[in-house]
């Protein structure tokens, strides 16, 4: 009797880019034509441009993961786990599991859409002592990190210390890093009002990067504008400036300032997933470098997208690539799905190309700058801009209800400043949430498919 099986499709991430593919690959490939995997520690979709409004207790936590199990049509094995490394040669890709177990997961087709980290450099202390805003788990922890340090500064006699726990240090200018102190500056600022012991003229927030100019793709006119609105709320914003080094209680600033603080934390970029480095390809300022349609060059059925692979951008020319932001990921991720489908029915595929349609910064409050279509906005519109964006971004209708509830809520009721639990009495930092030394070497990942199917003869 001979047995046939349908190709098998294994899509790594389940960031904008990968969950809009599997959605995609769901719709338009009957049951029978292929299988789909997921590969994704977590069975939900974050929605990351939202993650300052968790932090400062604005959203949930539960109101941005989208959950992928909500899909009408889902019918897509998912595997708890992250890829650690994948051999292109003998299609096998190496999974580690939540529990910590190592399987290999062999495939037809992989869609690689591993998103990125956080991009740190050799620093004195950084990792040991700064914190991310990447993942739910950093943005609930800084929560309860920063409301911390208010009921440790109110509880303490000690001038020093309550000077230390009450400033606190952003470094990086990019929209992360801007819209994750406006938030949190406006959380302390409105909690400070339920401590009567606190002076606020004590709270003190610093925001600075190496850049010249804040979010220099907004514009110099709406870059100033964003600027203005943090200095007049007192964020003391510092250009051409970085951290030197940072220390547990102190931190010291490239112009020789040392700032005494106990929050420390890091958005000056990303970088592409270190599975990328598993493959022995060919990068570009390490994303994955792939051809217009997104295949990996010199290797058939290898798809690679979004914040890991270096897609050109068609729209801009030049040899231009896609920044790695939601709205290419997101459209992309349809475009790798419709590329595998017409592989698997022998058609030709089409190439990646998109306009990009603006950028929205959403400051809290009344306060936001937006950009669409290249038009300039500032106050209440661009934030009825960005907001409109976000609901319309997000992918299932509980989702958009449970984010304007949550909106309305804020506006309407304010926050109750409560820690949820999330900081034990560990500290964890930016080194311990992102896993970033569970990778494989491309030597190691071959070593252990070929061991594993040595064994299996």
């Amino acid at each position: 009797m001979n047995t046939v099986t349908r190709p098998r499709i294994l899509v790594v991430g389940a960031g904008f880019a990968g969950v809009e593919c599997v959605r995609r690959l769901e719709r338009r490939l009957s049951p029978r034509e292929a299988d789909v995997t997921l590969v994704t520690p977590f069975a939900y979709q974050l929605y990351l441009p939202l993650l300052p409004q968790v932090a400062s207790g604005v959203l949930t936590p539960q109101s941005i993961a989208v959950s992928l199990r909500r899909s009408q049509k889902y019918r897509t094995r998912i595997i708890p786990g992250g890829a650690i490394g994948v051999d292109l040669r003998a299609k096998v890709c190496v999974i580690r599991t939540i529990t910590d177990h190592i399987v290999d997961e062999p495939y037809d087709y992989i869609v690689l859409a591993p998103g990125s980290i956080t991009r740190t450099f050799d620093i004195p202390g950084l990792t040991d002592h700064a914190f991310g805003m990447k993942t739910l788990a950093e943005a609930a922890y800084i929560r309860d990190h920063v409301i911390s340090q208010l009921d440790l500064a109110d509880a303490s006699d000690d001038p020093a210390e309550r000077a230390s726990r009450l400033q606190f240090v952003v470094v990086g200018g990019g929209y992360a890093g801007t819209e994750t102190a406006a938030c949190l500056q406006r959380l302390t600022h409105a909690a400070v009002k339920r401590y009567p012991r606190l002076d606020p003229a004590l709270i003190k927030w610093h925001l600075i990067d190496i850049a010249p100019k804040l979010m220099p793709e907004l514009g110099d006119k709406l870059g100033r504008s964003a600027q203005e609105v943090l200095r007049r709320r007192g964020i003391e914003v510092s250009l051409g400036v970085s951290i030197a080094k940072a220390g547990p209680e102190e931190v010291t600033f490239t112009d020789g300032r040392v700032v005494p603080t106990r929050t420390l934390i890091w958005t000056a970029g990303v970088v592409a997933s270190p599975l990328i480095a598993t493959l022995g390809a060919e990068t570009v300022r390490g994303r994955l470098a792939v051809n217009a349609d997104m295949c990996l060059p010199g290797h058939d059925g290898v798809f690679a997208l979004g914040d890991s692979a270096a897609v050109p951008d068609l729209a801009k020319g030049d040899g231009a690539v896609c920044p790695p932001t939601a709205q290419h990921a997101m459209r992309q991720g349809r475009q790798v799905a419709e590329n595998v489908i017409a592989t698997l029915r022998n058609q030709p595929m089409r190439p990646y190309e998109h306009k990009d349609l603006g950028l929205v910064v959403d400051l809290g409050g009344k306060d936001a700058v937006s950009k669409p279509l290249g038009v300039e906005l500032r106050g209440v519109p661009a934030q009825a801009v960005a907001r409109g964006y976000h609901l319309g971004a997000l992918r299932t209708n509980v989702a958009k209800t449970r984010v304007a509830t949550n909106w309305l809520l804020n506006a309407v009721a304010g926050d109750d400043f409560v820690r949820t639990g999330f900081q034990a009495r560990k500290p964890a930092k930016l080194k311990d949430f992102e896993y970033t030394d569970a990778y494989m070497t491309m030597e190691q990942v071959r070593e252990h498919v070929e061991r594993t199917r040595s064994r299996a003869l």
